[in-house]
Order: C-alpha cells, then sequence, then structure tokens
C-alpha cells in the first residue's frame, strides 16, 4: 500500500563525500490506460537532463553531477523513483528541493505549455534513434506482448504524444503524484 506520511530510513556512512538519495513511491502499473501521461509527466519532473529536478540541483545549486526520476516497468503497482548522488553537505537541502519539486509539480507550479512541448520533442524525436538495434527491437516487442499493447504500439506513439492536451498532463500528475507520502 501507498504509505500515508513521508518516511526517511537514513544509512550513515561516515567520512562519505557525496549522499546518495533515493525518493520513492508507489505507480500505476505499466499498462495504466493514462501511460502516456504518466511518461511525458516523469519526463518534465525529472526523466530528462533538462528536467526540473536535474535543472535544479545540477545546474541552479551545483550540488549534484545528475538527479532524474524514472519508473520501472511492471504489470501492477511499479516504483517511481527519484535519484541522485549530492555532495554531503548538501544533503538536507537536497532532499528539501527534491519535495519541492515534487510538490510544486502537482501544485502551485504546473507543468508549463513550454516543458510540454519540450517533453514531446524528446519522447518522439528520439524514437528512431532508439529502435537501431535488434536488442532494442526485442525489448519493444517483448513490452508489446507483457503488457498487451496493440501492435501498432510504438508506429502510433508518436501521434498520440503529440496529441496530449496540457491538461490531461496536469491532472495525471495530481492524481498520481503524493509528495505527502514519499519514502
Amino acid at each position: 500500500a501507498q504509505a500515508s506520511a513521508p518516511r526517511l530510513f537514513l544509512i550513515d556512512k561516515p567520512g562519505a563525500i557525496q549522499t546518495s538519495i533515493l525518493v520513492g513511491q508507489l505507480m500505476p502499473p505499466s499498462t495504466a490506460p493514462n501511460r502516456l501521461e504518466i511518461g511525458t509527466a516523469n519526463d518534465v519532473l525529472g526523466g530528462t537532463f533538462t528536467s526540473r529536478i536535474n535543472m535544479n540541483l545540477r545546474e541552479d545549486k551545483h550540488w549534484s553531477y545528475g538527479a532524474r526520476t524514472m519508473f520501472l516497468d511492471a504489470e501492477h503497482q511499479r516504483p517511481f523513483i527519484t535519484l541522485t548522488s549530492v555532495q554531503t553537505d548538501k544533503t538536507s537541502e537536497s532532499m528539501a528541493e527534491i519535495q519541492k519539486e515534487l510538490t510544486a509539480v502537482v501544485g502551485d507550479r504546473p507543468i508549463t505549455e513550454e516543458e510540454l512541448e519540450k517533453a514531446k520533442s524528446s519522447l518522439t524525436l528520439t524514437l528512431p534513434g532508439s529502435r537501431e538495434t535488434r536488442f532494442a527491437l526485442g525489448t519493444d516487442m517483448e513490452r508489446i506482448i507483457t503488457y498487451g499493447l496493440p501492435d501498432d504500439y510504438f508506429l502510433t506513439y508518436p501521434e498520440k504524444v503529440r496529441a496530449l492536451p496540457p491538461a490531461a498532463i496536469a491532472d495525471t500528475a495530481k492524481s498520481i503524484l503524493h509528495p505527502g507520502s514519499v519514502t
């Protein structure tokens, strides 16, 4: 079950020069009807180099070499993870910034039209290059079979992503992100 309140687990390693931060919560399965909206919201929040969390911790604050969010594929509930390594003396501040970004995207700073267009471009324009190997094609075929996707899923994917309205992305983010109950 989704945690009802935030939880923190700390593993102290005296003398460490970096802190690894993993923030997680449960999300709908890979087969969710709004999987495109979920993936697009993720791209804006932390799924790309220019995402909010990376730009905050790496580019604005210079506390990390990189920060990202990701999902693991699963037929049922799946984990949504924010991960980064930060300089140890900025651990608390980094955790506060991650919480701020998770809260803002479902609150007072929803996904903008510009962010959405950038995410749509990233998700669609990188598609051909990501399908250049037999392994990549096999992985796509495996996803189609495992998650019961239509045979033409990847052929129609760009058109469907480009058609996503901003309100659908914002509504999806609000319905799935629970910043007050992350671990």
